[in-house]
């Protein structure tokens, strides 16, 4: 992740729910407004994020993302995850049986919940014309995220690793 608001992690203590479990706890979020309207900022320079929850089984996140922000190729460290667009649209590129395929975009509009396991490599990005939203769950809560490169003949290259509570 790339800009916090304020960063506070907890050691994975939790076990790893279903990527159906994690997709309940978004929908649980989206549903609760009031709890995350107030918090959400955008910053001109990078995508901003906050934390919203953090359980012994999970941790949820808050992201914002303006036209043209985006992730990296990266992974959750083993954790399962999903995410919910709750305003505006993303974009999303997917690594599937290790091969990223740069021209198969999917897109996600308001209201959809993607849900994925501990395995899942992709990237994010607004590639649209207005602000997007975005709720994210991970279970159990993230430790690690590693980055990623594609290789013409090795495929997906980790590249490096991020650190929860070091560098996010």
């Amino acid at each position: 992740m790339t800009t916090a608001s304020h960063s506070r992690s907890r050691a994975r203590t939790g076990r790893r729910h279903s990527p159906t479990a994690a997709a309940l706890i978004v929908r649980r979020l989206t549903t609760h407004r009031d709890g995350w309207v107030p918090l959400v900022r955008f910053d001109p320079d990078r995508r901003w994020y906050t934390l919203l929850e953090t359980t012994t089984d999970h941790q949820a996140w808050l992201l914002t993302w303006l036209p043209g922000q985006s992730t990296d190729l990266h992974d959750h460290g083993g954790s399962t995850g999903a995410f919910a667009v709750v305003a505006g649209v993303l974009t999303e590129w997917a690594a599937g049986s290790g091969r990223y395929e740069p021209s198969r975009p999917d897109t996600h509009a308001r209201g959809r919940v993607r849900s994925f396991g501990p395995a899942h490599v992709h990237r994010i990005g607004n590639t649209g014309t207005t602000p997007a939203v975005s709720i994210h769950v991970y279970t159990p809560a993230l430790e690690f995220m590693r980055r990623y490169v594609v290789d013409q003949r090795a495929g997906l290259v980790e590249v490096g690793r991020e650190q929860a509570g070091v560098d996010w």
